[in-house]
């Protein structure tokens, strides 16, 4: 039985993989120049001057160095760059000889290459937390843990690799991204808890909510006349794009994916809770068991709503800073597109978690009290889950 709870999710993998490959769409050919296309490695190689500037009546350091391409069509070919001698620098660190930096390589229309710096290149550092990050999980869940990061990969490449091109294509995005997040959801709790009757409470309540979700994300989106333009990238998309897209079922997609993490970890904590409450009191009838995992519910979606607000309020907040700067009328502020779309987007994500739990505990209570009667469905259903068998 344990290999079979195991088989099952991996037959429906290579079944949604196989869906996606042979789901797969052209990307439109634009032919227009993004982010980061035009930048390339280079190594610094010699620091030539520093020195003190006056921009607009801000004094900084500014450094020229001579560095090293290390890619493209001008690999090994040594350049000049200047680092905050023209621009006003963002941050307090210095160039040093082996610092690996992007830069830009533009040519004039008299063919003089110039090389400009971007950034500092991050990879290193940020594959070392990749580490640490999966060497923790491994060692405080093992095998789950292996798993999990499994489930993480899967996520970001049915994201990258499903979502986005279908939406670049000219589909719906709302009807993509609850396809997508359905996907997404079903295989990464399958792949993490197996086949069993916990993931499948998880799964068919997430389902569930997600649609819940995507009706009252329109509703509101509609009610409070959203069109999807608070946001500045959805500008520039609309000026390079020659393939139309819904903005506002893009909005809509962008509520429903952002909701998807705290929903995974909501739905599988609450069904959980159910059948440990069952196997604790087994003689408990459903009023009982409701209002049990309830309590625990109420705990959990509390906190996780504010955990919501507190994440959108953060990733706002050089922009609250402005406003507050300015002496600005917060009540006129909700008023503002790009304030509007966050603030529905989480009390919409706040009322899908809201109705998980009941929802959640509801079909959790259904399938514990009938686990122990399951007789042959046992064999297609799966176990209860880890730590228990019948």
């Amino acid at each position: 039985m344990k290999r079979q709870s195991w088989l099952f999710p991996f037959l429906l993998l290579a079944a949604v993989l196989l869906y996606v490959f042979l789901a797969k769409v052209q990307l439109p050919g634009d032919g227009f120049s993004t982010f980061g296309a035009d930048t390339v490695r280079a190594q610094v190689t010699q620091i030539i001057e520093e020195g003190e500037v006056d921009l607009g009546g801000h004094l900084q350091t500014y450094q020229i160095a001579r560095v090293k391409i290390l890619e493209g069509e001008y690999a090994g070919i040594p350049m000049e760059i200047d680092y905050g001698k023209r621009q006003i620098r963002s941050d307090e660190y210095d160039l040093v000889v082996g610092d690996k930096v992007l830069v830009s390589i533009s040519k004039t229309p008299e063919n003089v290459v110039n090389a400009y710096f971007v950034d500092f290149v991050r990879a290193r550092p940020i594959l070392w937390l990749m580490v640490i990050f999966a060497a923790a999980i491994i060692g405080i869940s093992a095998w789950k843990g292996i798993r999990a990061l499994l489930s993480m990969g899967f996520s970001l490449y049915i994201i990258i690799g499903h979502i986005i091109p279908h939406i670049l294509a000219g589909e719906d995005p709302l009807r993509v991204s609850i396809i997508g997040s359905i996907i997404l959801l079903g295989i990464t709790l399958y792949l993490t808890y197996g086949w069993n009757l916990k993931t499948h409470v998880s799964v068919l309540s997430m389902i569930i909510v997600l649609l819940l979700t995507g009706a009252l994300s329109a509703i509101f989106v509609v009610f409070a006349k959203l069109n999807g333009t608070g946001d500045e990238n959805v500008m520039f998309l609309m000026q390079l794009m020659e393939t139309p897209i819904n903005l506002r079922g893009l909005l809509l997609g962008g509520m429903i994916i952002g909701a998807l993490g705290v929903l995974d970890d909501l739905v599988t904590t609450q069904s959980s809770a159910v059948f440990e409450l069952h196997h604790a009191n087994p003689g408990f009838g459903f009023r009982e068991l409701y209002k049990s995992a309830m309590r625990i519910g109420q705990d959990h979606v509390a906190a996780t709503v504010n955990t919501l607000v507190l994440a959108y309020a953060g990733a706002s907040l050089p922009m609250l800073l402005m406003f507050s700067l300015a002496r600005g009328d917060y009540g006129y502020l909700v008023n503002f597109s790009f304030i509007a779309e966050e603030i529905v987007r989480t009390l919409v994500g706040s009322l899908g978690l809201i109705a998980a739990v009941p929802l959640t505990t509801t079909l959790a209570i259904f399938f514990a009290q009938r686990a122990e009667s399951l007789g042959r469905w046992e064999q297609v259903l799966g176990p209860e889950g880890s730590g228990h068998s019948h």
